[in-house]
């Protein structure tokens, strides 16, 4: 068995789909559109692995979840692993000094990852990890 992918329901389609590919190297596939449903998709794949993928999904009557979004029952972040402690470094420096909010900073966790927590642009905690 496998994780075949992760939905996420966003409010804006393109922009969540820009910062994916841009500071995640994801591809995507076309555009899928339901009118009838008023529902629109994207998956995002990696360009060296595409085994898991994250559907983002986008429907008119979706509700607005106004907490803080990492401390919810339920998923609590997704995690990306770029390779080394410089790579997760530079990373969370780049979306910092690009205008997205650091969560949590760069550090060793208790169970032994180095990570670092940032927001994408509708509020979800993302881990970047070693």
């Amino acid at each position: 068995m496998k994780i075949e992918h992760l939905a996420l329901w966003c409010n804006n389609l393109e922009l969540i789909k820009t910062f994916y590919i841009s500071y995640f190297n994801m591809k995507c596939n076309e555009k899928y559109v339901n009118r009838e449903k008023h529902f629109a998709s994207y998956f995002l794949s990696f360009e060296n692995d595409s085994s898991a993928r994250l559907e983002i999904m986008q429907r008119s009557d979706i509700t607005e979840n106004n907490n803080l979004r990492g401390l919810l029952m339920g998923f609590a972040h997704l995690a990306f692993s770029v390779g080394s402690k410089e790579k997760v470094n530079s990373l969370t420096e780049k979306l910092r000094k690009d205008g997205y909010t650091v969560v949590g900073e760069p550090r060793t966790t208790g169970d032994g990852y180095y990570e670092s927590i940032i927001e994408d642009p509708e509020g979800n905690w993302i881990e970047i990890t070693e």
